[in-house]
């Protein structure tokens, strides 16, 4: 496996000041009552010395983050810590993440920045929004469905995100596929309500995602499986790597903050492009 060198960065469709303009613009909406959350995205590009080799990168972001998954699918190579669903015959379960701290100067400790994903009411109505279009997603094909009253705190090594984690007994044989079909997009990754925060985004966000926050897993003959959503990751082409990164904006939001947690999660996959 070989290791990336001269990797050198430039702003990809959406650059940092066009970013913050978009939101700033849905902040406003927002505040107007048109929705209660939508996540915005942009991208950077990454260009080596050489074709940039998966399985090194691979490698790097499992022994980075042992809490997530990674994965490689048609050059969409990347670690989310977020499962989308996960179906075992009748029984099914997601890990939802939505609220992020990261450490900066003066934040502290791991425990400093629990503290903060707990006590912040924005982050908090941030993830409550997430949980609650899950819940309502699968609720419909559960005879049980276990929804937590209180987030969690998974912490990883760049960042720390406010997670619940649900689990439910299926009424009957559903798919993997149609569940997800069901579930995805959350607003954890799109919004709420879902269809008027994708025209939002269709209106303010001005690239291609791609595979970026699709579901990325697997599925047997049974229809047993699991999907995650497809997070920290980077497309790769050649010597190019092109990374993603977004964040779910609420009235509440501000524009400086949201710039620079995009910036805090591009570093996951920056991290693996870097000189060992």
């Amino acid at each position: 496996m070989a290791a990336p060198s001269g990797v050198r960065y430039r702003r990809g469709s959406v650059g940092d000041a066009a970013h913050r303009r978009a939101v700033t613009a849905a902040i406003a909406r927002l505040r107007a009552g048109e929705l209660g959350k939508v996540v915005l995205a942009r991208d950077l590009i990454a260009t080596a010395d050489a074709p940039l080799d998966e399985r090194y990168l691979l490698a790097r972001l499992a022994a980075r983050d042992p809490a997530s998954w990674v994965y490689a699918v048609a050059g969409l190579v990347g670690a989310t810590p977020e499962l989308l669903i996960r179906r075992e015959h009748r029984t099914v379960a997601a890990r939802l993440l939505a609220g992020t701290v990261w450490p900066r100067p003066g934040s502290g400790s791991r425990a400093s920045l629990e503290r903060e994903l707990l006590a912040s009411g924005k982050l908090r109505a941030e993830h409550r929004y997430g949980v609650e279009s899950l819940a309502q997603a699968l609720a419909p094909f559960c005879t049980r469905l276990d929804v937590p009253d209180e987030p969690a705190v998974l912490h990883l090594q760049h960042l720390s995100h406010l997670g619940t984690e649900v689990h439910g007994a299926l009424a009957a044989d559903t798919s993997l596929l149609e569940l997800a079909a069901r579930v995805h997009p959350t607003a954890a990754v799109a919004g709420s309500p879902r269809q008027a925060a994708m025209r939002l985004i269709r209106e303010l966000e001005p690239m291609e995602r791609g595979g970026y926050l699709g579901p990325v897993g697997w599925m047997d003959a049974q229809g047993n499986g699991e999907f995650g959503v497809a997070l920290r990751c980077a497309q790769l082409r050649g010597r190019i790597a092109r990374l993603f990164a977004g964040g779910g904006i609420v009235a509440d939001s501000d524009p400086d903050t949201e710039a620079a947690e995009v910036a805090a999660k591009f570093r996951v996959f920056q991290s693996a492009l870097a000189s060992p």
